[in-house]
């Protein structure tokens, strides 16, 4: 009697210490999701700093190029809405309509050899490129812990642990398609 009760007492610890130990990893990826999160938001806040500063200096020069500049920053004010309201589907496809935008302004930018030439507008479009190329690959790494993430919560046991204690799934980044299409450089120099 003795052994079986001392079985059962070691069994119900062992079973309660991997408990722990998928909660706790549970706890850590969702966290993880949360600060590659942060990583992509501060990169975001950024850029969405410099792109006013962009746009004025290009107005400078580019008096014929409204619709181009303002399509910039209506993509930048659809991002920072998607954003507060805290909506990464939305934020996925705002970010694809202002790479669009700011492709097309650099592209047309080719066309005002002053503006070109103009030294804030080469350090703001190095900045800005440089940021877009952080942000690909911190949404690389957001994208790798939301999976991580979603993979484990259907998982079993972790399952079981997951819908008790309500760990939710966590959506994908995923940009617009057009940013996956090829570039009709035909319709940039128009």
């Amino acid at each position: 009697m003795e052994i079986a009760f001392f079985v059962l007492i070691g069994a119900a610890v062992v079973i309660l210490i991997y408990g722990v130990m998928i909660y706790n990893n549970l706890v850590r990826l969702k966290h993880d999701v949360n600060k590659a999160w942060a990583n992509i938001d501060v990169l975001l806040k950024q850029r969405h700093d410099e792109l006013p500063k962009l746009v004025e200096t290009c107005k400078q020069y580019m008096k014929f190029e409204q619709e181009t500049l303002e399509k910039v920053m209506n993509a930048r004010a659809a991002v920072n809405r998607a954003m507060q309201q805290g909506d990464v589907g939305a934020v996925g496809a705002a970010e694809g309509q202002l790479r669009l935008g700011l492709g097309n302004l650099f592209a047309v930018a080719e066309n005002y050899p002053e503006l070109k030439a103009n030294e804030t507008f080469l350090h703001l479009q190095s900045r800005i490129t440089g940021l877009e190329n952080s942000i690909a690959d911190r949404r690389e790494f957001y994208n790798e812990s939301v999976n991580n993430n979603n993979v484990r919560i259907e998982q079993f046991p972790d399952i079981i642990l997951a819908r008790q204690f309500s760990f939710k799934a966590a959506e994908l980044l995923e940009f617009d398609e057009s940013e996956k299409s090829d570039v009709d450089m035909g319709t940039l120099f128009s």
